[in-house]
């Protein structure tokens, strides 16, 4: 006689489709908030719609594509059981580098990789990334949640997203714009963003209780460790997108992302310049560094080299533009909210960053 097969649902297996119809149903609300004119139909189709229409008075119209994620920052989200932000992270992360070129992010999709899913949690992470999108400017189009049982822990989760962008070839701005004798501006960070969280793992959450790093500490200006190392990447998208439209005459600009000031402000120099960064005396540089981040190169025992190839040392933008033309650019950028500051100048060379 032939042995009946056990009957084992796709839920026995680990996997709740009816949670994963909740968690959609959760998140429609935040998803259409982020809705642009040219989204076409909303969630529930295999692929989204976005009209180019609007764009054809653009004499080339260039596409910008991005994709990051968010790190290891997300195993302090899920040590805490915060996860109302790093939706805000992942946006970041990827909207910000898009616009260095010039481009004004259109559209975002994101990826939501998840042990076991729970529709208010997940909702919790995706609402944070529609905040994101909002704070852009760009439309939530899509995603995928994707439940990973007997693969990830029941906890455990990553996200990563994908972004497009559109510039007008001739409006192009970057390396090919920049000249010796430029201004290099900064606009600052929040902390430390979504980047070095290894490191900062390693040095300042590792081996602390919950309650240890949910107590206000006076070197950190009376905040806690968890709420610093937890406060959301800033969005400079569309407060720079805004400054461009109304003329900012920006040669180039540089997100500080992973490897620092040193290792993404060169991303905006042509072969023959050189960026100086005033990294001031024996009181440090010649702006405000978050506490949080002097907190994670002390612990750490960090060279000033190291740091600045670690860290985004309190600037999460540089922006590169002519002498004469500062005054406007810090306008145009003070008129979005920004605060800019100059944190050095470009020199013949070789496409290297050095500081003074």
């Amino acid at each position: 006689m032939e042995t009946q097969p056990k009957h084992i649902t796709y839920a026995d297996a680990g996997v709740d489709v009816d949670e994963g119809a909740r968690a959609v149903d959760a998140i429609k609300a935040a998803v259409r908030e982020t809705n642009r004119p040219e989204v076409i139909g909303g969630l529930g189709g295999f692929g989204s719609c976005f009209s180019m229409r609007g764009f054809k008075d653009m004499e080339d119209p260039v596409l910008v594509s991005g994709t990051d994620g968010v790190g290891t920052k997300l195993a302090i989200a899920q040590l805490l059981d915060r996860h109302e932000t790093v939706g805000e992270d992942l946006v970041a992360m990827c909207v910000d580098d898009v616009v260095p070129i010039g481009a004004e992010p259109l559209f975002f999709l994101d990826y939501v990789a998840i042990g076991k899913l729970r529709a208010e949690h997940v909702a919790k992470i995706v609402k944070g990334i529609a905040n994101g999108c909002k704070k852009s400017g760009c439309a939530l189009v899509g995603g995928e949640m994707a439940e990973h049982p007997g693969v990830m822990d029941p906890d455990d989760y990553d996200l990563a997203g994908f972004v497009v962008g559109v510039v007008d070839r001739p409006k192009m701005i970057g390396p090919h714009l920049v000249h010796e004798g430029d201004v290099i501006l900064g606009l600052p960070s929040s902390g430390i963003h979504s980047n070095g969280y290894s490191l900062v793992r390693k040095v300042a959450i590792e081996g602390k209780t919950v309650e240890e790093l949910e107590t206000p500490l006076p070197e950190l200006g009376g905040e806690s460790l968890a709420d610093a190392v937890m406060r959301p990447t800033t969005i400079y998208a569309g407060g720079l997108v805004a400054a461009l439209k109304a003329g900012a005459p920006i040669h180039a600009m540089a997100h500080i992302t992973g490897g620092g000031v040193t290792e993404n402000l060169n991303r905006a120099l042509p072969a023959d310049v050189d960026a100086v960064v005033d990294r001031g005396g024996a009181d440090g540089p010649a702006w405000d560094v978050p506490p949080i981040i002097d907190y994670c190169v002390k612990a750490a025992g960090l060279t000033p080299d190291e740091a600045y190839k670690t860290f985004n040392m309190g600037v999460g933008m540089s922006i590169i533009c002519d002498p004469n033309d500062v005054d406007e650019v810090c306008e145009d950028l003070v008129a979005q909210g920004f605060a800019p500051f100059v944190m050095g100048e470009c020199v013949k060379g070789e496409g290297k960053v050095t500081y003074r």
